[in-house]
């Protein structure tokens, strides 16, 4: 049995599969160095990043496969649900030793894993764009933090630099710890070190923080969506489907009044 072991990043996951192939020693196990357990039977390999082989394995996947469904394949790293990585090992095999385009054989259990993974996470992205609101700083910074059930920030930045490409912001991952910062002109992934400003079980920033003008937007914005209620036409069952309570955090309409007091 052979454990094989990465930094995390989907180029890590990429050297493994080149790594398999090159030992010709299939894993019986794929995990994150921080998260591995040792075997007490077997042999634990780790395996360094090289973008080169990773390049090398990619560029073999894009040879035999569409672009959609290279995009499930990556979609299935950013899901991140036990056993992803063997996941994403077991397709990549599969393409590589079919001589057919394996896209359509959902009779391999891998194939419509991924595909099932990938509505997931694409699911996820559309809410997370749907329902992130920015709350603006007192040093003019737009800030928004998430908690998404899959890592989506890779997936959602494109969109809220083009909705958003006149303002400084910043989307930070909480459940992960990292986040995305856009200076007018480029986006960089960041960590921020001091979060003693953020309230993390809601997901905002403190009061402190705000600039000045932004309680009061928020008040505007709830008297707006009470005024535009309709209390005859309420139907908690279909809104509920449509924002789950799950997401009510990111919103600033559903936040009690006097948090903004």
């Amino acid at each position: 049995m052979v454990l094989y072991t990465y930094d995390g990043s989907f180029e890590g996951l990429l050297t493994v599969v080149f790594e398999a192939y090159e030992r010709k020693a299939w894993p019986h196990g794929i995990a994150q160095e921080h998260l591995a357990q040792p075997l007490l039977l077997g042999q634990t390999v780790a395996v360094t990043t090289d973008e080169a082989k990773a390049a090398r394995v990619w560029q073999g996947l894009e040879k035999r496969l569409s672009a959609g469904a290279l995009r499930s394949l990556y979609h299935t790293y950013l899901w991140e649900q036990p056993g992803f990585e063997m996941l994403v090992f077991n397709y990549a095999r599969l393409v590589f030793s079919s001589p057919e385009n394996i896209e359509g054989n959902f009779t391999a259990d891998c194939v419509l894993q991924v595909q099932q993974a990938s509505k997931q996470v694409h699911r996820e992205k559309h809410r997370m764009e749907a329902f992130v609101r920015f709350q603006k700083t007192q040093d003019s910074m737009f800030y928004a933090s998430i908690t998404p059930d899959y890592n989506v920030l890779p997936l959602i930045i494109d969109h809220f630099r083009r909705r958003y490409a006149d303002q400084q912001w910043v989307i930070y991952d909480l459940r992960r710890r990292y986040g995305t910062f856009y200076n007018l002109q480029t986006v960089n992934f960041i960590r921020l070190e001091k979060t003693d400003l953020l309230r993390r079980r809601q997901g905002v920033l403190q009061k402190k923080s705000f600039d000045v003008e932004e309680a009061k937007y928020q008040q505007l914005w709830q008297v707006y969506f009470d005024h535009v209620n309709i209390p005859e036409r309420k139907n908690l069952k279909l809104h509920l489907r449509h924002v789950p309570k799950r997401y009510w955090k990111y919103l600033s309409e559903k936040q009690p009044r006097h948090i903004f007091d």
